[in-house]
């Protein structure tokens, strides 16, 4: 069959709902949201249910089409667009987007995955129940893009990633065939867990389609505090204090820099300096009561925090009064990425490092690149209770963006990465591989690894259709597409 002949059947498949050729309709799609990467597509495929995923493939696997799946086209490695040749489809799983059932007393929602996470959590808000997971992007994020990249987010601290959160899915593997592991099984001992295999899979080896998540009870009273400090390393003390003193409630623990809070300042409409004296370092801190028999949060936390004022390690800080507050604090911290963005070009690094590394890393390893690439300032931001770094190199000021990606994108990219390899950290904490992170992850995997990564891939994805050049490097033979 002809490449013709096969975009003629998956139109006839999908009708006029589900299958677009317009240039106009692909466009948005086939650039990453960096923009630093844009290939081209046949065609924009949008199936409305498992089964015509599933008919998809098969006429993919049949003619050796190339898929390439897409949520909300809101990953940061380019894991979701297509390379510059034009033979893949753009599969788009936002037509999937019914959220089916939702059990509060088995704290169990299933869902399609199209779904928004913000509509996810409104959701789920309304049978008082709550989807333990947010981020920056949760207006356009999707269900399905979440679990292929295991995002992780601000609450990884007390709910883990994704990989914690799901409890069963439904996907199409790379021959058309349904593997239906909705239900959520407590015990289930047939062999490797497929499911596993498919969360931050990144459509390589499958496309998911539905999806069983854990839920928590809703929030009875949370308690939201801005708190300024001297130093990272001073956050990393603070943070071990409160994890002593809140054991079961501390659920986010996020530190940036002032810079950070200034961008977002300039950039970011609505937000304004939570204290009036300005400090090196800033920490938003959530503890979250959401069981009858725990303590209301907000006395503890203030006796907490004059306790950290007067030993000195924290500076300043002040509690949200109220709801609009609490969400003003966190807007701040959500907004960074955004006002990066509008503030200049930049190398970003979603790192991690042990927990008790990061601290050191970003006091030790910032100046250091500051010096080896002159001009450049970094903003180092994350989760801290995860050893997660937002690690951002910006260019120089008044640099064309373009010549100096060209320039120095591979050099300091590496240099970032091989100093995180140094603390045997990882060079991918919650955004994947994708395009973006390929060649530098084939270059510091161990081959165990990458031998196992290639195999896996080979063996369930034999005609390479799946997400190629995305994840899996290639075999010197040109396995693992």
């Amino acid at each position: 069959m002809s490449h013709a002949d096969t975009l003629k059947q998956l139109q006839q498949l999908l009708g006029p709902k589900g299958f677009s050729a317009d240039p106009d309709d692909l466009a948005p799609w086939t650039t990453d949201w960096r923009g630093r990467y844009t290939g081209k597509a046949a065609a924009l495929l949008s199936p409305a249910s498992t089964e015509e995923v599933a008919a998809i493939v098969k006429i993919a696997s049949g003619a050796g089409l190339p898929l390439v799946p897409q949520g909300g086209n809101s990953g940061m490695v380019a894991g979701a667009t297509p390379d510059e040749s034009g033979d893949s489809c753009l599969l788009s799983l936002r037509r999937l987007n019914q959220i089916e059932t939702i059990d509060p007393i088995a704290r169990l929602v299933q869902c399609g995955a199209g779904v928004i996470l913000h509509n996810l959590h409104e959701a789920v808000a309304a049978q008082g129940m709550r989807f333990p997971l947010t981020l920056g992007g949760k207006g356009s994020a999707t269900v399905g893009g979440l679990i292929s990249t295991n995002a992780g987010g601000t609450q990884v601290l007390r709910h883990g990633t994704m990989r914690n959160l799901v409890a069963g899915v439904q996907a199409v593997l790379p021959d058309g065939s349904i593997f239906d592991g909705l239900t959520p099984l407590k015990k289930d001992n047939r062999g490797y867990d497929l499911k596993h295999l498919l969360i931050g899979a990144e459509g390589t080896i499958g496309i998911v389609t539905k999806a069983t998540l854990h839920l928590v009870p809703a929030v009875i009273e949370r308690c939201v505090a801005w708190v300024s400090v001297d130093s990272p390393s001073a956050a990393y003390r603070l943070l071990r204090e409160a994890e002593h003193a809140f054991p079961a409630m501390l659920e986010g623990f996020e530190i940036f820099p002032d810079a950070a809070l200034r961008h977002v300042l300039r950039h970011i409409p609505g937000t304004r300096d939570p204290l009036e004296n300005q400090f090196a370092w800033h920490i938003v801190m959530e503890l979250v009561k959401d069981s009858p028999d725990e303590d209301p949060p907000l006395s503890a936390v203030e006796q907490f925090l004059g306790k950290m004022l007067e030993q000195g390690l924290a500076r300043d800080a002040v509690i949200a009064a109220n709801e609009a507050q609490a969400e003003a604090f966190w807007k701040i911290r959500d907004s960074i990425a955004e006002a990066e963005r509008a503030e200049g070009p930049a190398l970003q690094h979603d790192i991690s490092v042990p927990v008790d590394a990061m601290a050191r890393f970003i006091e030790q390893e910032s100046p250091i690149f500051e010096a080896r690439y002159p001009g450049t300032s970094i903003i180092a931001f994350g989760h801290l209770g995860d050893g997660n770094i937002h690690f951002h190199v910006k260019a120089p000021k008044g640099v064309v963006a373009d010549g100096w990606y060209a320039d120095y994108s591979s050099r300091i990219s590496a240099d970032v990465y091989d100093r995180v390899t140094e603390y045997r950290g990882s060079l991918s904490a919650e955004h994947g591989i994708g395009k973006a992170k390929l060649a530098e992850f084939e270059r510091l995997s161990d081959p165990a690894r990458l031998a196992a990564l290639r195999a896996i891939k080979s063996a369930l994805d034999p005609k390479g259709i799946m997400n190629p050049g995305k994840l899996v490097p290639l075999a010197s033979n040109g396995a693992a597409a």
